[in-house]
């Protein structure tokens, strides 16, 4: 798998934007938006990119937060292994629209429903939104759903390639 982005917009009243995905990698999961990095686009391309095409709204790239790189690794599936570069966006345009792949809706912070997203969030979720800037690896086991190890440090600076 190439890898990917993931994008949690935040509005004016500190809510987060989720998505159920409705099809493919992830299907039922509430997740942030983003996917697959596409021949000579930057990271930063990717996420503006991703985000539009799954809910509408529109940022620029220096709008975009870095807040995490993460290392999926998965045991039963290796070709699904990827980096996974993380951001907030704060400042966006337009209002979240369904998509043929994702649903859209708003989540107090306090409130996620971690039960319906992939199992590892819950850990590094809380972290970035707290402020905290994470570097890490999320091991998933046979079953490519239960997290066998996790692996997140706090990190100063995440270098962006």
């Amino acid at each position: 798998m190439r890898d990917t982005t993931l994008c949690f917009p935040i509005n004016s009243e500190g809510h987060i934007l989720l998505g159920r995905k409705k099809r493919g990698f992830g299907v039922t999961k509430w997740n942030g938006f983003g996917g697959k990095i596409e021949a000579g686009e930057t990271f930063r391309q990717c996420a503006v990119r991703e985000l539009r095409e799954e809910t509408g709204l529109q940022a620029n790239e220096n709008e975009l937060e870095l807040v995490g790189l993460l290392d999926f690794q998965f045991t039963a599936q290796p070709e699904w292994n990827h980096l996974g570069y993380v951001y907030f966006v704060r400042t966006y345009r337009g209002e979240p629209k369904e998509t043929e792949e994702m649903k859209p809706a708003w989540f107090s912070m306090h409130n996620l429903p971690y039960d319906e997203m992939w199992k590892g969030d819950r850990i590094w979720i809380p972290m970035i939104l707290q402020g905290k800037k994470i570097q890490g690896i999320v091991l998933f086991a046979d079953d490519n759903e239960t997290v066998q190890d996790i692996q997140i440090q706090e990190t100063k600076q995440i270098q962006e390639v």
